[in-house]
């Protein structure tokens, strides 16, 4: 059955490009709702965003949805993915500006607060988007792919000069719960020679040595050190789930990134809505609906985080 949070939990922080204060609460929503964006500084007419793929404006730095008013809100990707992954389908986001925060730059924090809260089954059947026959895009050597499979599994490779980082690769189902314990607590990350060069153009005005993992090279520059040694994909596979939450319904595929941003996820949506031959929606009985994100997710695995 379609689900929602038990009650609101909000959220406070930075936003990362602006710097400026930012306040995400989630609440409650009604069955066939999805989940939907509202800008509560301005007027109730033009501050709903629902948070769909056709509805995203593409930046290369984070996910941006904007509604036919051209209002926005930005740096969506890690409350999305927090909430597909505690297996949440309907919920109202109120933010009071243009940027969700970035809080540690994981989801764990959202995570934490949405169990908190507790998830409320609905009587509404819940539906699945079930992928048929495959479908890639790519840009330059970055591509993105959907093919079948009955659950919804992840995999990503990247390479970057930084030996920090590397060469990375994983693969993981994200049934049973696997994105709390896998993914969720996975930082952002970024270049320091990026972060320099974003500084001088105005954006991560917000960002910390504690909201994201910064390297140079050899060296990992963030107090601490990271999280899991291969971190950096592990937030990458994180990022995916959360703009693949933007087709509106938990999706069964297989999905592989190599070198993919959000950009590059987006177009995937869009060539899958393209092709109706490709997908098909359906109604989930009780196996499917154990085999998607956040199906049996324990408040006793949510990872602690320093």
């Amino acid at each position: 059955m379609q689900t929602t949070v038990q009650s609101s939990v909000a959220f406070q922080g930075v936003g990362l490009h602006s710097g400026h204060p930012a306040c995400a609460t989630i609440l409650p929503a009604e069955p066939g709702q999805g989940i939907v964006f509202r800008r509560s500084d301005l007027a109730p007419a033009q501050a709903d965003i629902p948070a769909l793929w056709d509805n995203v404006n593409q930046s290369p730095l984070c996910t941006r949805l904007e509604n036919a008013h051209g209002v926005s809100v930005s740096t969506v990707e890690h409350i999305m993915a927090a909430l597909i992954g505690c297996g949440i389908h309907n919920a109202t986001i109120e933010i009071d500006g243009p940027e969700v925060p970035i809080l540690d730059g994981s989801s764990a924090m959202f995570v934490r607060g949405i169990l908190s809260r507790g998830v409320r089954r609905t009587d509404a059947p819940l539906r699945a988007l079930r992928i048929l026959h495959p479908v890639e895009v790519t840009r330059g050597s970055a591509r993105a792919r959907l093919t079948p499979h009955d659950t919804l599994l992840i995999e990503f490779a990247i390479e970057f000069e930084d030996a920090a980082i590397g060469t990375q690769k994983k693969s993981l189902n994200m049934s049973n719960g696997s994105f709390v314990r896998e993914l969720s607590t996975s930082r952002t990350f970024c270049r320091k020679a990026d972060v320099d060069m974003m500084r001088a153009n105005g954006l991560a005005l917000g960002g910390t040595l504690e909201n994201a993992v910064v390297v140079d090279g050899e060296q990992v520059l963030s107090p601490g050190g990271l999280r899991h040694a291969d971190e950096a994909v592990r937030h990458k596979m994180l990022d995916a789930v959360g703009d693949l939450a933007l087709a509106g319904l938990p999706i069964l595929g297989h999905y592989h990134g190599l070198r993919a941003g959000h950009a590059l996820t987006n177009d995937l949506l869009r060539a899958v809505f393209a092709q109706p031959e490709c997908y098909e929606i359906v109604e989930c009985d009780d196996q499917m609906a154990a085999r998607l994100p956040g199906a049996d997710v324990h408040w006793d695995e949510v990872p602690e985080v320093a």
